[in-house]
Formats: structure tokens, C-alpha cells, sequence
């Protein structure tokens, strides 16, 4: 978005610097959040391997608050399944949204360039 028409260049010249930064550190959170929910994949993801390895009749508990419900197998199966597949959208939809902010980015930075550029040519 370009700055607003009445902005005199310096207050342009700001607002974009201001949404440049903005922007970066709102891509640099959605790195961290990546970061945080591709470990938590593939914390599911080992956890369910050596799951599936014990045999059916295992007894295992689910944390729930302060304390831990018996369940079979195949329900915690099931949920750590669920986990990686939350997880898996979730760093999707985090990409699609940091692919958006760094273009935003480079607009941002390209209006800055040609408003120097035309500081310059005066």
C-alpha cells in the first residue's frame, strides 16, 4: 500500500519505514512459531513410533491436568496422529501468511528506493 497522498515525503518516507519494520518482525515471529510446531511434529511423530512398537496390550495413560487416564493403544495412536496433522497445517498456513509479509516487504522497500531515487533526481 502506498503511502497517503497528503504525507509530505519525510512523514511517506517514515510510515514506510515503520511498516517495513513491522513487517520484518512479523515475519521473524512466524519463523519462530515454525520453528516451535516442526518440533512439536516431530516430537508426535517419535513418540508415536515407539508407541506402535510396544505391543497392543501395553498399558498407557494420557496426561489430562494432573493426572493420567488409561487408554488403548489405538486412541493414543490416534491423538499423536492428530497432533502431527495440526501442526502440519498450522506451518502451512504460517508460510502461505510469511510469503504474504515478505512481499510485503519488498513492495515496502521498493517505494522507499524510488522515493530516494526521486529525492535525488530533484
Amino acid at each position: 500500500r502506498a503511502p497517503h497522498p497528503a504525507l509530505s515525503p519525510g512523514q511517506a518516507f517514515s510510515e514506510l519505514q515503520a511498516k517495513v519494520m513491522d513487517t520484518q518482525q512479523k515475519v521473524k515471529l512466524a519463523d519462530l512459531q515454525i520453528e516451535q510446531l516442526t518440533k512439536t511434529k516431530k516430537h508426535a511423530h517419535l513418540t508415536d513410533t515407539e508407541v506402535m512398537m510396544l505391543v497392543d496390550e501395553t498399558r498407557m495413560y494420557e496426561g489430562v491436568g494432573r493426572m493420567f487416564i488409561l487408554q488403548p493403544k489405538g486412541v493414543i495412536h490416534n491423538q499423536l496422529l492428530e497432533k502431527q496433522r495440526i501442526a502440519e497445517e498450522k506451518i502451512k498456513e504460517l508460510e502461505q501468511k510469511k510469503s504474504y509479509l515478505e512481499r510485503s516487504v519488498k513492495e515496502a522497500e521498493d517505494n522507499i528506493r524510488e522515493m530516494l531515487m526521486a529525492r535525488r533526481a530533484q
